[in-house]
Parts: C-alpha cells; sequence; structure tokens
C-alpha cells in the first residue's frame, strides 16, 4: 500500500549566498547517503560519502557510473542528460521488476535529514518519496532548486558518457552553464533578458530606417503637388460655410417665421375656448345647489324609513313574545297532565324493584375446593424452581463454553491478522498484487489436484528474530513471494493466473521426496561459535522446506556467533564455504580460472519481512478447537430448550388452576354486585317518586303568564301609533324630493347642449397646440441641422480675416462655387502628367504621412525604453560577469602555472550583440607554442582533460552549488599531469567553502598525496587487490 501523501510543502526560495559549513562538516544540500536497490549492477548498496572530495575506485563495469546515474535519476534528472538511454526502466537490474534509489542529504541543520526516494520499474514508472511520504515531483523539484542542484549543468554533474561533450562546448554554452553553476543566480535571468531586449532593438532599428524613409518619399511627393492642389483646397474650403450661410437664411426666413403664426393661431384658440366654458360654469353651480337639497332630502326619506322599520321589527319582536307565552301556558297544561302519569309510574317502578330484592337468593363461597387449587398451585411452583435452577446451571455452563470459543476465536482472528501481516511486508516489498493472489488461491482449493501452498513466507515459522533475519537475507526476495505446486497441472493452472499479479510459481515435484542432509556439528566448528545451519532454524511443510533448501542452498550455510566473527579466517579452513554472523554474512568462492579463493563479506541488514511471523500449525489446531466448542455449545442450546418446553408446560398447568380460582371468585363478586345494584336501584326510584311530588303548582304560573300577555299587547298599540306618524311624515319628503329631481334633470340638458359646443371649441384649441408643438420641434431640427453645418465647415477652416478676403473673391452661390472647384480641378489634373486622380492621391498620401508619423514617434520612444532597459541590465550584468570571469581566471591561471603550463579564461564581449557573448579558455602546454582557443584541433585528449578538471576546480571557491560530479576525468592523461591534476583537487578540497566533489576513477597513481577532506570509496572485487593508499 502506499505511503498517505504528505501535505504540501510551501514553496522554497533559491539562496544566491553560499552555503555554510555545519559542525559535522556537511553544508546543506550534502549527499550523506546512497542507498540503491535493484539498480543496474547492484542488489543492494548503501554509501554514505564524505563532506570534501570523494574518490570513487574500482575497475571498468565494477559499476562506478551506475552511482553517478543513481545521482542524477534519484534527484529528479532526466535519463537522457546521462547518455546512456531515455526511460528509467533501462536502469532496473536485469531479471527484476523494480527497484529505487534513496538519496539523503543535508538539511539546514545537522539534525535535519531530507530523503528522497524514486521507485522505478520495467513499466517506465516513476513514484516520488519524500521522507517516506508520497509526493508529487513538483515537491521534489522544489528541493534541489532549493540547494541549487542542477544535475543537467556539465560544470556540476559530468558523467562519463557526456565528457566529451564539455570539450566540444562553445564559448556561448560554456558562458550559459557557469552563470548557472557559479555566481548571482540573477546572471543568467539577466543574460536572456539582454539577449531578448538586443534583438527587439535590432528589429527597431529596421523598422525606423524603413518608416524615415517611406516618410521622406511621401513627403517629396506631395510638395511638388501642394501648389497645384492649394487653390481647389481654398474653394472647397469655402464650400461648406456658404452652405451654412445659406441654411441660417433658410431657417430665420421661413423656419422661425412659420412657428410664429402656429403660435399667434394657437393663442386665439385657447382665448375662444376659455371664453365658452364662463356659463356652463354657472349653471354647474346652480345644479350642485340643487343636488345639495335633494341630497339633504333623500337623507331625511332614508331616516323616516329606518324609523319605521324598527318599530315594525319592535311590532314583530313583541307578536313573537306574546306567541310565546300563550304557548307557555299550554304547556303548562300539558306538564301537570304528565306530571300525574309520572307519579303513577314511579310508584309502580318502586314495587317492582322491592320485589327483585326480596326474590334474591344469597350465595355461599366454596372453601374446600379453593383449597384444593391452592395447593396444586403450590406443588407446580416447586417443580418450576427446580426447572430454573436446572436451567441456569445449563446456562452457566453454555456461557463458559460461548467464552472458551471466543477466546479460541480471538486467538485465530489474531494469527490471521499476523498472516495479513506478513502480506503486507510482502506487498511493501515489490508484491503490489500478492493479496489478490493469495485471495485467489484461497478461493480455488477445491480446484487443484495436490497442495498448493504460499506465499512461501506464510508457509515458514522460525521462532528466533536472528534466525529469521539470516534466512531473509539468503533466500532470494522472489521466493518468499512464490506459491509452491506439486504437479504439472496445478503449476499450469496456478501460473496462467499468477501472471497477471505479477507472481513466481515454483512447482516441486514429490517423487523426488525431501532433501535432508543430517546436521553435523564437530568439535572445532563449536570451539569456532559455529552451532547450527540454516535449514534447522525453521519449520515448514517438506515441499516448501525442500524448494528452500534446493533454491537457496541453506543446508550449506552455518550459523556462528560474534566469536565466528573474530575468528572467521579460521572457519573457511574447516570447509565452510558460507556462514552467518550477527553482524556479516562470509561468503568464499573459488576462481574457475586461476583456483584462487575470493571472499565476500556483506553487512547483515534487518529483517523487513519476518517482523511477525506464525506457525501455520497451530491456525488448525485452533480451527478443530473452535469447531469442538462449536458443537458443544449447539447441543447445550438444544438441552436448554427441552427444559424451557418443559417449564412452559408447568406454567400453563399452573394458569389453568389460576382461571378456575379466579373463576369462582368473579362469581361470588358478580353476586354481591348484583344485589347491590337492586338495592342502589330500590333507593333511587323512591327518591325519584318524593321529588315529582314536591314539584311547583301549576294554577300559580299560569296566572304569571296572563297578566304577562296583558303587558304586551298595550306595548304593540304604542308601536302602531308611532308608524302612523312616520307614514305621514313619509309622504310629504317623497313629494318635495320629486319636485327638486324634475329641476335638476333640467339644468343638465342645458348644460350638456352647451357642452357640445365648448368640445369643438377645445378640439380646435389642441389641434393649434398641436401644429405649433410641430413648428417648434421642425425649428429645433434645423438648428441642430445649421449646428452641425457649421461645425463641419470649421472642421475644414476656420473664418480668419485673410480667408474671409480670399472667400469674398469666390462665387457667392453654391452652384457657381462647386462649378468653378470642378474647372479647377480638371486644370490641375491636365497640368500633373493627364493623371485623373492626382488630388485624391495627394490626399491619401496626406493620410499616410500623418500615419507613419504617429508610428515613427511611437517606434522612437519604444527604441528609447529598450536602450533604456539593456543599459540599466547591462550596468548589472556585465561587472558582475567581469567579475567573475576574472576571478576564475586567477585561480585556472595560478593553477595552470603550478603545472609549469599556461592557461588563461577571458570573456567574448560583442557589444550589443548579447547571444554571441562567451568564455574562451586558452591553455598551452608547450613553452614554445601561444595560447590556443580549448578545442579537439589543438590539444590532445588528455590536455583536454587537464583543462577541463582544472576549469572545474577553479569554479569550486565561486559556486553556490552543493556537490559537483566527475566521472573518470583522468582518461588519457599522462601521469604527470595527472598527478599535478589530483594535487590541485586535494587542495581545493581542503579549502572552507569548496562543495562536496565525486571524482570517478578507475586507478590512482601511487605515492599519491592525501589530506584529511579525501575520502576513498572503493568498489572493488577479485583476488589481486593492492594495499589500498594510506592517507596523506
Amino acid at each position: 500500500m502506499a505511503a498517505p501523501r504528505a501535505a504540501k510543502r510551501p514553496k522554497l526560495e533559491r539562496s544566491a549566498a553560499p552555503p555554510q559549513r555545519g559542525e559535522d562538516d556537511y553544508v546543506p544540500g550534502n549527499i550523506i547517503e546512497i542507498e540503491l536497490c535493484n539498480f543496474m549492477t547492484y542488489d543492494r548498496l548503501v554509501c554514505r560519502p564524505g563532506s570534501r572530495l570523494n574518490l570513487v575506485v574500482g575497475p571498468n563495469g565494477s559499476g562506478k557510473s551506475s552511482l553517478v546515474c543513481a545521482i542524477a535519476l534519484g534527484l529528479a534528472g532526466d535519463p537522457k542528460i546521462l547518455g546512456r538511454a531515455s526511460s528509467v526502466r533501462a536502469f532496473v537490474k536485469r531479471g527484476e521488476v523494480a527497484g529505487h534509489v534513496k538519496i539523503t542529504l543535508r538539511g539546514d541543520t545537522p539534525d535535519d535529514k531530507i530523503c528522497i526516494t524514486r521507485k522505478i520499474d520495467t513499466n517506465n514508472k516513476s513514484d516520488w518519496l519524500l521522507n517516506g511520504a508520497t509526493v508529487p515531483k513538483k515537491e521534489i523539484i522544489d528541493i534541489i532548486e532549493k540547494f541549487n542542484i542542477q544535475v543537467n549543468n556539465l560544470t556540476q554533474f559530468l558523467p562519463q558518457d557526456r565528457v566529451s561533450e564539455f570539450a566540444k562546448l562553445s564559448p556561448i554554452q560554456l558562458l550559459e552553464e557557469t552563470e548557472k553553476a557559479v555566481g548571482d543566480p540573477d546572471l543568467p535571468v539577466q543574460h536572456r533578458r539582454l539577449v531578448e531586449r538586443s534583438k527587439e532593438l535590432k528589429a527597431l532599428e529596421v523598422a525606423l530606417k524603413q518608416k524615415e524613409q517611406t516618410l521622406n518619399n511621401l513627403k517629396a511627393l506631395n510638395a511638388e503637388q501642394e501648389k497645384d492642389v492649394e487653390r481647389a483646397e481654398l474653394m472647397k474650403k469655402k464650400l461648406p460655410w456658404l452652405k451654412y450661410d445659406m441654411m441660417k437664411k433658410e431657417f430665420i426666413e421661413v423656419v422661425q417665421q412659420h412657428e410664429k403664426v402656429a403660435k399667434k393661431k394657437m393663442e386665439e384658440a385657447a382665448r375662444i375656448w376659455d371664453d365658452a366654458k364662463g356659463p356652463i360654469e354657472e349653471l354647474k353651480k346652480h345644479k350642485a345647489t340643487h343636488a345639495s337639497i335633494v341630497k339633504k332630502i333623500s337623507k331625511q326619506v332614508n331616516e323616516n324609513m329606518t324609523n319605521r322599520q324598527k318599530i315594525m321589527d319592535h311590532e314583530l319582536e313583541l307578536s313573537a313574545e306574546l306567541k310565546a307565552t300563550f304557548d307557555d301556558i299550554d304547556d303548562l297544561k300539558e306538564q301537570e297532565k304528565s306530571r300525574q302519569q309520572r307519579i303513577v309510574k314511579a310508584k309502580e317502578d318502586l314495587a317492582s324493584a322491592e320485589k327483585a330484592l326480596e326474590d334474591l337468593q344469597p350465595y355461599e363461597l366454596p372453601s374446600v375446593e379453593m383449597a384444593q387449587f391452592s395447593d396444586q398451585i403450590a406443588r407446580l411452583r416447586v417443580e418450576i424452581k427446580n426447572l430454573i435452577a436446572e436451567k441456569d446451571t445449563m446456562e452457566s455452563q453454555l456461557a463458559r463454553e460461548k467464552d472458551s470459543m471466543w477466546r479460541c476465536s480471538g486467538r485465530l482472528k489474531e494469527m490471521e491478522s499476523k498472516n495479513n501481516r506478513l502480506l503486507q511486508a510482502l506487498q511493501n516489498c515489490g508484491a503490489d498484487n500478492i493479496f489478490e493472489a493469495y485471495r485467489w488461491v484461497q478461493d480455488n482449493k477445491n480446484n487443484f489436484r495436490g497442495e498448493v501452498y504460499g506465499p512461501v513466507l506464510l508457509e515458514v515459522n522460525v521462532q528466533d528474530k536472528l534466525h529469521a533475519t539470516y534466512l531473509e537475507n539468503h533466500v532470494p526476495n522472489y521466493i518468499w513471494k512464490s506459491f509452491i505446486t506439486q504437479n504439472a497441472s496445478d503449476r499450469d493452472y496456478v501460473y496462467r493466473e499468477m501472471k497477471k499479479y505479477g507472481i513466481p510459481v515454483l512447482n516441486y515435484i514429490v517423487s523426488e521426496g525431501v532433501r535432508k542432509r543430517p546436521l553435523n556439528i564437530t568439535l572445532e566448528m563449536k570451539q569456532l561459535g559455529i552451532y547450527s545451519r540454516l535449514d534447522q532454524v525453521f519449520k515448514a511443510p517438506d515441499a516448501v522446506k525442500d524448494v528452500l533448501i534446493s533454491q537457496s542452498g541453506l543446508d550449506d550455510s552455518y550459523i556462528g556467533t560474534n566469536d565466528t566473527h573474530l575468528r572467521a579466517d579460521e572457519v573457511s579452513k574447516l570447509g565452510i564455504s558460507d556462514f552467518w554472523t550477527p553482524e556479516n554474512h562470509y561468503r568464499w568462492s573459488k576462481s574457475r580460472y586461476g583456483g584462487h579463493m575470493s571472499a565476500f563479506v556483506d553487512v547483515v541488514h534487518p529483517s523487513r519481512l519476518f517482523k511477525s511471523n506464525l506457525d501455520v500449525s497451530d491456525i488448525e489446531k485452533l480451527r478443530l478447537q473452535k469447531e469442538k466448542h462449536e458443537k458443544n455449545i449447539e447441543g447445550m442450546h438444544e438441552s436448554i430448550t427441552k427444559l424451557q418446553k418443559k417449564m412452559r408446560q408447568l406454567e400453563d398447568e399452573e394458569a389453568n388452576i389460576h382461571r378456575q380460582k379466579e373463576e369462582i371468585t368473579n362469581t361470588m363478586r358478580s353476586q354481591k354486585k348484583k344485589r347491590e345494584e337492586i338495592q342502589r336501584r330500590v333507593d333511587i326510584r323512591r327518591r325519584m317518586l318524593e321529588d315529582i311530588c314536591k314539584e311547583e303548582d301549576v294554577e300559580s304560573s299560569t296566572r304569571k303568564l296572563v297578566d304577562q300577555v296583558a303587558k304586551l299587547n298595550d306595548k304593540r298599540l304604542e308601536a302602531m301609533i308611532k308608524l302612523k306618524d312616520l307614514l305621514t311624515e313619509a309622504v310629504a319628503l317623497n313629494w318635495s324630493h320629486t319636485e327638486k329631481n324634475m329641476a335638476s334633470s333640467e339644468l343638465d340638458g342645458k348644460i350638456w347642449e352647451m357642452e357640445k359646443g365648448v368640445k369643438k371649441l377645445e378640439k380646435d384649441a389642441r389641434d393649434a397646440a398641436g401644429e405649433y408643438e410641430n413648428r417648434k420641434r421642425i425649428t429645433q431640427e434645423h438648428k441642430q441641422k445649421l449646428s452641425m453645418a457649421k461645425r463641419q465647415a470649421e472642421s475644414i477652416a476656420m473664418i480668419t480675416e485673410d480667408l474671409a478676403k480670399e472667400f469674398l473673391a469666390m462665387p457667392t452661390t453654391v452652384e457657381e462655387l462647386e462649378a468653378a472647384i470642378q474647372d479647377t480641378e480638371s486644370e490641375a489634373n491636365s497640368m500633373l502628367f493627364l493623371n485623373q486622380n492626382v488630388l485624391q492621391e495627394y490626399q491619401n498620401r496626406q493620410c499616410e504621412i500623418e500615419s507613419i508619423s504617429n508610428k515613427l514617434k511611437d517606434d522612437k520612444d519604444e527604441y528609447e525604453l529598450c536602450c533604456s532597459e539593456i543599459e540599466t541590465v547591462k550596468g548589472k550584468w556585465i561587472p558582475t560577469l567581469r567579475s567573475l570571469v576574472s576571478k576564475i581566471n586567477d585561480t585556472f591561471s595560478r593553477n595552470f602555472q603550478e603545472m609549469a603550463v599556461a592557461g588563461e579564461v577571458s570573456l567574448d564581449e560583442h557589444g550589443l550583440d548579447f547571444d554571441h557573448y562567451g568564455i574562451l579558455i586558452k591553455v598551452k602546454f608547450r613553452q614554445t607554442s601561444q595560447l590556443q582557443v580549448l578545442s579537439s584541433h589543438h590539444q590532445s585528449g588528455g590536455e583536454r582533460s587537464v583543462s577541463t578538471i582544472l576549469y572545474l576546480v577553479s569554479l569550486q571557491d565561486l559556486t553556490n552549488c552543493p556537490f559537483r560530479v566527475v566521472d573518470e576525468i583522468n582518461q588519457g592523461m599522462d601521469p604527470i599531469n595527472e598527478r599535478k591534476m589530483f594535487q590541485q583537487l586535494v587542495r581545493a578540497a581542503s579549502k572552507i567553502n569548496t562543495p562536496q566533489c565525486f571524482l570517478l576513477t578507475p586507478k590512482l597513481l601511487p605515492d599519491l598525496e592525501y589530506s584529511n577532506a579525501c575520502s576513498i570509496l572503493n568498489i572493488m572485487n577479485g583476488p589481486w587487490i593492492g594495499e589500498p593508499a594510506k592517507d596523506g
């Protein structure tokens, strides 16, 4: 499973100041550890370089350049810069599917470690990890840029396959690479800016020259025609002014006059209309007076009607009340008759209830039968209690059994979770689909003819953690993730499926039997600390164990102690060629050619797979125990179910007896309740008879109602008299209202006749007003046209005293002036080479002259701005660059002088052609020759190598990069130059601000001088290894 994605890192700023060396002698960005796994020639390598000069020494083909490739690829370099391959899959070790490179950089403090991991595979896929967390490549590049690491810059990173490229660098390219590698980081930015702006400046110069030439040509052409055109142009200037004067005259004489006439007509119509409205207003006032009187009379009529309605409503209420009183008298008579009947009925009901009470027989409780029921209930409760106790005992046993089963299940799950952890460990080591493969094998076990084991890691049980470490280091990684079949049919079937998951399949032939060689630890072995063999320290199925022994030679690999480590040379004399100690793995091999014995000592790497191992047989035992517990639980559940069934039968029997006992009790209660009910009924009927006899006498109530009828009739008489008076008043009011309405109607007729005439006058007045508004609009439009004509004339020519005098000599009408203009133009055209369009061309050229003049001014401004910017940037770039090249030259010349030869570095300047600027390296290796530019035409390969390495050394003090890599630069040098070059490197490495340096070489001269700043990393194999040089 991939590591969780790290939080997004903040943008890192690149520092221009050289890094400061810490107490650990490293500077930020130095490489403090390199780890390789399945990379090119390496299975696994861990390298911890020194902080200054690192000499990586080893024969050709031993893997020195692999280390260079790892540094480049691990620090986000493109494979193409190495000159070996174009994709990362070419760097995975042959026979493996994936590998990784881990580079650990020193951070800002000694305790700050930045670990960058790049995982690569044969599918050309790369995964990036930063301090163990998966991150995008962009975050890795930010880290690289922060420390100014440039693996694509030949002055910082010079792999073996690109050494020749450095000598082929042109002075321009050498300047660009030097700017990137040393000095101010703004130098390459300023250089690019100067190149871009100088190109723009040249383009502007060409454009300015072209536009000035075009402008001069156009002006020369128009100068020849200017006099002939001026006369016609002057007439054309008068033409719009003449049109303006004629339009103004028309406006004053016609348009304004029409507006005045329309205004006069509108005012006369309005006056007549106002005079006609006066009499109508008088009549309307008279009508309003009549309307007020009619309204007052109508109000009185309405009030009279309301009063009459009130009296009539009151009379209806009195009539209804009178009728209700007569109805009450009739009801009283009926009530008396009903009361007598109810008294008779109440006496009969009372007698009937008393008789029912006398006839009711008493009921006694059967005490003997009730006692028998109580005894039966007590016996049943004792039996139920015994069954409950038996059930509780059974449930306790069931709980204990379940607890045992749960513990067994928990242990089984725990062991199966260890299984998952082992699968996870395999997945972390490259078996990405191991979970899917394992599940497929488990799901298809019934389809196999024989037992299929795997992955092998799950089948192996190692009790001792140290032995597990030995076993993991000894057995190849592909075996741990493999599945093992025991016949060809299963092998083919499993292989087809495992191919999808990328998991190997091994076939074990059962007929061969298990390979077993007895363990024989002799006395000599025990004295040297040998106590066991790798095939004896683990348990596994026979097929799995035999595959491990046959594939990895476990029965030839012995296990020893720290004493064995101290006496390793004596062990080989016992004929043991492979053994393990707590810290190292020792192997001896015999050369097929010379018969020489070669010893190999590898560090014991910590176990990554056997972090949590388990015994497969224990899982099977736990599964059998779980099945046994499940069967016991099932039997106990059945027994408890039977007990519960018997308890329910006894409880049902007890409930039946309770029900019979309850029926007897209910019968007793029912009889008692019935007697109480009859007694209550007798009491109620006796009280009811007494209440009826006490009711009020009907005759007194009847007399009260007759008096009430007499009062109501008196009130009705008073209401009728008031109604008669109101009717008389209503007749008089209606007569007056009618007279006033007729008079108002006559006034309405007169007003209508008069308003008909006034409406016609109103229409005439409105028409006159509309005509006046129309004339005002026409006047305004003419004003706008007049104003536009004036602006048009002014845009062509403003009237001056001289121009006015010239206008007086010209025709005074538009027709005459246009004819004169046409005659003048015809005359001009006939004079200028008979060109019919000469005037039009003149005008077009004038417009073009104006346009080009404006563009020319803008281009000149841009040219001046560009020049100013170039001078500003150049003022910063040139002094810095000259100072930088001067410092490089001082160091370069001094280094060459110390080698009894001469050399210099100079800046090749080209004025404003900034893209032609370069750095020239001039050297001479003979006293009689002159300084010559470094190239393949003038110097030999060794001389170019010396010049190259000394140029790189000259950059040491000026660089702000944390490290530099040079691969086999000393090839082709003669011993004298190589020795001098090495002394220069050692001297430069001893300086305080020198960056970390990796120099890769297949050989070193004897008796070289070393210092404490040198670290030697040997990559060598074979029997003839010379004694390593001592520190100088």
